[in-house]
């Protein structure tokens, strides 16, 4: 049977059989036992399916990306230790020294570091595009040797939404996979693989876990995206993989497991961002009620958004669900049950103005987290994207002004009279 999304959340990935466990079981346990090396060599080669340490694979883990994975409507998926991990093993898989990749530049601080920065530094260089950007100015961003497109849902902090249909059919024409981060939305919300995005990246830190309790990420492959078409692009697929035999993923594995399996092979094998047991078993328990807190998540923010939006004392507000925003009718589009719980906005004063708003708060508190059960703040110039420059920050649409209020599942009236009472400090 075909579940709609509400079942997923609860019953999806893991389904026990008679006398097993009701809740998915937690395996911390490092290794398995076999009963002979001929078996366990199997699983080295990849030519049998199994667990033999848990650096690669657990139980768990499987279960939980398995749950994930028929959420976004995907072929295979993998956890992993944070979404920064995500996001590096998407772009990594398929993408090394030499290479070039295009990339929003309104995205998540630490992702924008990740490649500008560190990645760069690994001989991958990127270019950042603006997730306005036409058709045409997309594609003069490409080069023979681009791997790659990436962006987000919602942009983190600066709430653009992306044209994911336009970027898909720009990518798909110069052979390359379009990877879409969606943390904000939710498979919940939006699931771009209907859209046209071949791989789809999560921080399961925010509205997944949704309690502050366990930091993972999670890549879902569409198993789409025909690898084949394009040999010599993505050799590290097509071609025999020395490290492990020989195996040539995509005829081993087929577009629905190739990726995923080469990530898991290859990736996670060398670099071990591995996600816990304990961790992934705290994200099904968030994953189960993701359905109900992300209704009452948008419901929150559009109820502050327009508070704010009526407020003299406020400069400007960004919320892609509030009538009028530039970004509503693309939040129609791809969203149209709600975006996101957060709301951007600017106070009338400036960065000061802003910094004495955010010390007035009570019931809202001040953390380098957002998409929380509980409502949260943070001063992203400050933070998150502290290390970038002036132009930097204006390409990522963050200005100095800007506050990210992360509404939580409270009573929406509590939030707005926090927020009424820590305008009137200023």
């Amino acid at each position: 049977m075909s579940y709609k999304i509400e079942t997923k959340c609860v019953q999806g990935g893991y389904t026990p059989k008679n006398g097993e466990p009701r809740q998915i079981p937690i395996i911390q346990s490092t290794t398995f036992k076999y009963e002979s090396s001929p078996e366990m060599a199997k699983l080295f080669d990849l030519e049998a399916s199994g667990y033999f340490y848990s650096r690669l694979q657990n139980p768990t883990c499987d279960f939980v990306a398995g749950k994930i994975c028929e959420m976004e409507g995907g072929s295979a998926a993998m956890l992993t230790s944070s979404g920064q991990a995500a996001s590096f093993y998407a772009v990594f898989n398929i993408a090394s020294c030499g290479d070039h990749v295009v990339a929003s530049s309104a995205i998540y601080g630490g992702t924008y570091n990740l490649f500008a920065v560190t990645m760069s530094r690994m001989g991958i260089e990127f270019t950042f595009v603006s997730p306005d950007a036409s058709e045409e100015e997309l594609n003069a961003a490409f080069r023979p040797n681009t791997k790659a497109v990436f962006g987000e849902t919602v942009a983190n902090p600066a709430l653009n939404v992306l044209d994911i249909e336009k970027f898909a059919k720009v990518a798909h024409s110069h052979g390359v996979p379009l990877i879409i981060d969606n943390t904000f939305a939710t498979p919940v919300n939006c699931r771009p693989i209907e859209w046209g995005a071949d791989i789809v990246t999560h921080s399961t830190t925010k509205y997944m876990d949704g309690h502050g309790a366990a930091v993972g990420g999670c890549i879902v492959d569409s198993g789409k995206f025909d690898w084949t078409k394009y040999p010599e692009k993505f050799a590290g697929l097509c071609t025999p993989d020395d490290s492990y035999h020989g195996v040539t993923y995509t005829e081993r594995f087929g577009l629905a497991g190739a990726y995923i399996t080469k990530a898991t092979a290859q990736l996670m094998r060398d670099l071990g961002s591995v996600q816990s047991p304990q961790s992934a078993f705290l994200l099904n328990m968030g994953l189960e009620s993701l359905h109900v807190r992300m209704k009452r998540h948008c419901e929150n923010a559009l109820a502050v958004a327009t508070f704010l939006k009526n407020d003299d004392r406020i400069e400007w507000v960004r919320y892609p669900s509030l009538e009028g925003d530039k970004y509503y009718d693309l939040a129609q589009k791809y969203m149209p049950n709600g975006s996101c719980g957060v709301v951007s906005f600017g106070v009338k004063g400036g960065r000061a103005a802003a910094e004495k708003f955010m010390a007035g708060l009570k019931l809202a508190a001040i953390e380098t987290h957002v998409a929380d059960a509980r409502t949260c703040c943070l001063h992203p110039a400050s933070a998150t994207h502290r290390q970038m420059t002036d132009a930097e920050l204006e390409a990522a649409g963050v200005s100095p002004d800007l506050v990210r209020f992360s509404c939580g599942i409270e009573n929406a009236d509590d939030l707005i009279a926090d927020i009424s009472q820590a305008l009137d400090n200023i």
